[in-house]
């Protein structure tokens, strides 16, 4: 007997002893790391990998990864990149297995989100059941990037103080966006009434685009009300988009230059869709109010916003600025507004051919130009050419020239720095 039990209790010692052993190879950052990950990528429908793992059990768990790679099976790049992922989860939610979604703080170093993939992953996930997670200490990043096909946004960083689904939203966003020769660095503060497709937005604080000699520092405040689109397949969001309604934004800006400093208000008012990683306002009315080069305006139209920018405007200029060359009489005397159209497909830049189209008491201009050109030939003055860096015609019913009059005027104009380039 005696010895039946010493044998049972060398079992139950083995057993324990491997069950301790297990438990401790299961506890391996190495081990436990992958299988955490695994879980995951199953949830989302991504694969996910990381380099280098480390973890805390004692206070609030959490998990470090570093080097992570998440992407869809089979997909050859990547939806998501990271040096570092951090993410702190109590106790109780990791008892509740699922029933609780509380995460503690998520924190993310130079993640690399690319915009076409993406798209890609969320236009074929199922839509979501249930509550999303509470974030109690909120999402952190740093020296992010995101990626599209002709821009990107570099350095960027968000700190979200807290995230539920019943309360108010606040972010603190910086970043600098890239495209071509254009760039902007922003730094601005968001908030939402709640954190649906069915609230309130206000961003208030600070952009300013700037190309290779030019510089537009900017305070903007924009507010918006969201609406989703109503229920449907995946990728219904794609094809039906986020609308946003009653879009407002007011700024005031200074345009700075190798020739000085031109202060400016702008107002704008449209209704809008975020769809398929691009912006479309239509109807768009927008006001802009400068003084010197800047001019006075009004006009309404459609505007996108995409990897390229287009126009389509009509509206009038209030007055021909005197910083501008002056028109010549009887056309410099008239007090009448000049009503225009513009249309325009190219960079965020404006670097590409704009179409113009001007009028004013019977006369007007019909063609093209680019604002860089334009703007260095204003700047010139009397130092530059007699001639603007304009293609197009010219008419008019009369024209006064050095005590000369000119009746049925027609002008030709060629630029060979104004190309046909794409005009919608």
């Amino acid at each position: 007997m005696k010895r039946r039990g010493a044998i049972a209790l060398l079992v139950l010692a083995a057993l324990l002893l491997a069950a301790l052993l297990l438990l401790r190879w299961l506890m391996r950052a190495d081990v436990l790391g992958p299988m955490v990950l695994d879980r995951a990528g199953s949830a989302l429908g991504l694969e996910i990998t990381a380099d280098a793992f480390d973890y805390r059990l004692r206070g609030t768990p959490q998990l470090v990864a570093r080097g992570v790679v998440a992407r869809e099976p089979g997909a050859a790049g990547p939806v998501l990149r990271a040096d570092r992922v951090l993410v702190s989860v109590p106790w109780s939610t990791l008892r509740a297995r699922g029933a609780d979604l509380t995460i503690e703080r998520i924190e993310l170093d130079a993640p690399v989100v690319e915009l076409a993939a993406f798209q890609h992953w969320w236009s074929a996930r199922p839509p979501g059941e249930g509550p999303p997670p509470t974030l109690r200490g909120g999402l952190h990043v740093v020296d992010g990037r995101v990626s599209g096909d002709a821009w990107r946004v570099d350095d960027i960083a968000l700190d979200l103080p807290e995230f539920a689904a019943d309360r108010a939203l606040r972010v603190h966003a910086r970043g600098r966006y890239v495209a071509g020769t254009l760039q902007a660095p922003f730094d601005l503060h968001a908030s939402m009434t709640r954190p649906s497709a069915d609230a309130g937005v206000g961003i208030t604080g600070e952009i300013s685009p700037q190309g290779d000699d030019w510089r537009l520092p900017s305070s903007i405040v924009l507010s918006t009300h969201l609406q989703g689109p109503p229920p449907g397949p995946p990728g219904a969001m794609d094809d039906a988009g986020l609308r946003l309604r009653q879009l407002r934004l007011s700024s005031r800006a200074r345009y700075l230059s190798g020739t000085g400093v031109q202060p400016f208000v702008f107002g704008f008012a449209a209704e809008g869709v975020l769809a398929d990683g691009g912006l479309r306002l239509l109807p768009a009315a927008l006001t802009l109010r400068g003084q010197e080069l800047i001019p006075r305006l009004r006009a309404r139209g459609a505007i996108d916003f995409a990897d390229e920018l287009q126009l389509a405007l009509q509206g009038e200029l209030a007055d021909w600025p005197e910083a501008w060359p002056a028109l010549p009489p009887p056309l410099g005397a008239s007090q009448a507004p000049l009503p225009f159209e513009l249309e325009y497909r190219g960079t965020l830049a404006l670097t590409d051919p704009i179409a113009l189209r001007l009028e004013r008491d019977g006369a007007g201009f019909d063609g093209r130009l680019r604002v860089p050109e334009l703007a260095a030939w204003i700047d010139a003055g009397a130092d530059g050419s007699p001639l603007p860096p304009l293609r197009g015609r010219i008419e008019a019913p009369r024209i006064d020239i050095s005590g000369a009059t000119l009746h049925g005027v027609e002008i030709e104009l060629e630029d060979d720095v104004v190309t046909e380039g794409v005009i919608p």
